[in-house]
């Protein structure tokens, strides 16, 4: 039944996309000078999960190398390369200046210098999930660098911008700025029909089957796309040629658990011990969870950048606040609710 897994991938980028046409316009335009030959602007995308921000953002790039040949680019998920050593190495790996580099014993300072030296054709680099930076001084190297341009990606304004210095963030805000609202039903249900139509057999999943795993995922492509695969699967395995509604009943916790553990497994050294002590408890008040993860981190952060690593592991629906300001209490999202 499934003829194309690639399809049913999250991350897999289209050869076209759909009802994103104003968000991949007001992109194109921040890039179009390096067409030209021209300097390009800094673009920052955001929104909610599932929103298209890093399928665009590939899109588009694959889409101007296409027409400009002279051009390099790489993507770099900051949830995973969070330090400034490891943000610069994965970015001179995308123009092949990383071999060398010794992760224990290379100076920062010395991959910064590296990339100042660059002299290629011009460089895109994609900075998915940037809030999620433990030294955003890296940005500001890299937007000095000749030749690169960044594309930046997070959820909310505010959880990057807080963090940057003045001189950065009075600079960013003043460039490409792209706002992705959610996807409504009837658009959600339009992308699952193409991924069907790409990735299964034909007449595999009915058009009210599709409009309900979209009303289920509420606006998330993430979760809606993942619901349609493990559906999918459960009629492979079945050997039978469409999905029927109980299967689709079934995928729809195994989906969301599914995205569940992988956010989980993305937390950064600090945020798994945030994790890890919500675990041992119901629930706990701010001050106190702060004074148990300062006792256990062997390098504990400020309590700004603890609350914005908690503000960031409740987007992702991995805690629940509660309460306001100095009376906020946290708890853990169980992974049985997450579908309740």
């Amino acid at each position: 039944m499934i003829q194309d897994r690639r399809v049913l991938k999250p991350t897999f980028i289209p050869s076209d996309v759909v009802h994103r046409d104003h968000e991949t316009r007001q992109l194109s335009r921040a890039l179009k000078p390096l067409m030209d030959g021209g300097v390009p602007e800094t673009a920052f995308l955001y929104g909610s999960s599932g929103a298209g921000k890093t399928c665009i953002a590939k899109f588009t790039v694959n889409r101007l190398q296409e027409n400009v040949l002279d051009i390099n680019h790489q993507y770099v998920n900051c949830w995973k390369d969070h330090s400034r050593f490891k943000t610069l190495y994965r970015v001179l790996e995308g123009i092949d200046r990383a071999v060398d580099i010794h992760r224990q014993s290379t100076p920062t300072d010395e991959l910064l210098a590296r990339l100042e030296e660059y002299e290629g054709p011009p460089y895109i680099v994609i900075l998915d999930e940037a809030d999620q930076l433990a030294d955003t001084s890296v940005l500001y190297d890299l937007y000095r660098v000749r030749g690169v341009t960044l594309i930046l990606i997070a959820n909310r304004e505010q959880d990057l911008f807080s963090q940057v210095g003045s001189r950065i963030a009075s600079r960013l805000r003043t460039r490409t700025r792209i706002h992705f609202d959610q996807y409504s039903d009837d658009e959600l249900a339009s992308i699952l029909s193409d991924r069907a139509q790409w990735g299964l057999g034909k007449d595999a999943a009915t058009s009210s089957q599709l409009e309900r795993i979209a009303r289920v995922a509420e606006g998330d492509a993430r979760v809606a796309i993942g619901i349609l695969r493990m559906a999918a699967q459960q009629a492979s395995d079945r050997g039978i040629q469409s999905v029927t509604d109980t299967m689709i009943q079934k995928a729809v916790p195994e989906a969301e658990a599914e995205i569940h553990q992988k956010n989980i497994q993305q937390l950064t050294e600090d945020q798994h011990l945030l994790y890890e002590i919500l675990s041992e408890h119901d629930e706990l008040a701010s001050g106190e969870l702060y004074d148990r993860y300062a006792k256990r981190a062997s390098d504990p952060k400020t309590k700004r950048m603890v609350r914005n690593y908690l503000q960031k592991m409740t987007h992702y629906n991995l805690v629940i606040p509660d309460g306001e300001s100095r009376g906020r209490t946290y708890r853990l999202t169980s992974a049985e609710s997450v579908s309740s």
